[in-house]
């Protein structure tokens, strides 16, 4: 008989987190990781996820994040609580998307996201760039930078197929 982890384990898109401590406050993300399975991800028409669109960073139930410091993401103020997270494919350079809006499936039936844009705290600039090798499976990393010890910045980063795209926040 298949155990919990066997079948967790056997999902086309497994359910992950990361999560990172600053200072003395917690961030974390939920997410689910497909793989690529021979697949174009990203790019013009005919990709699974098409330039211009919105994404929802992951597979299955949206990406969820939380935080228990009010967050500083380029612009964009994020106070402690729960959030989603998106992601709009601009193909000049990705922008994250944070939405006060959570507990939402991750596409409609007609196929869109669920991303309400009036719940949209704000758009931040990525960081673009190209692993050494393709990411067969999405994966994000929540990390600690700055001073030794870490002080209060820290790393949102994304990577899958051909893609990392990357965001430094502040904790306060």
């Amino acid at each position: 008989m298949a155990t919990t982890a066997d079948l967790l384990y056997a999902q086309a898109s497994p359910p992950k987190a990361t999560s990172v401590t600053i200072g003395d406050k917690n961030i974390s993300i939920r997410y689910c990781a497909p793989s690529v399975r021979g697949r174009k991800i990203f790019g013009a028409a005919g990709a699974l996820q098409p330039d211009n669109t919105v994404w929802r960073a992951g597979a299955n139930s949206a990406t969820a994040l939380h935080t228990d410091a009010d967050l500083k993401i380029g612009s964009v103020d994020v106070p402690a609580g729960d959030y989603t997270l998106y992601v709009f494919l601009d193909p000049k350079g990705w922008k994250l998307i944070v939405s006060r809006q959570t507990g939402q499936w991750g596409i409609k039936q007609d196929g869109s996201t669920s991303l309400d844009e009036s719940k949209a705290l704000g758009r931040i600039p990525m960081t673009m760039s190209k692993p050494p090798a393709p990411a067969e499976m999405y994966k994000m990393t929540l990390s600690s930078r700055g001073a030794n010890p870490p002080g209060d910045q820290g790393k949102l980063q994304l990577e899958w197929e051909n893609t990392i795209a990357s965001v430094n926040f502040t904790a306060k």
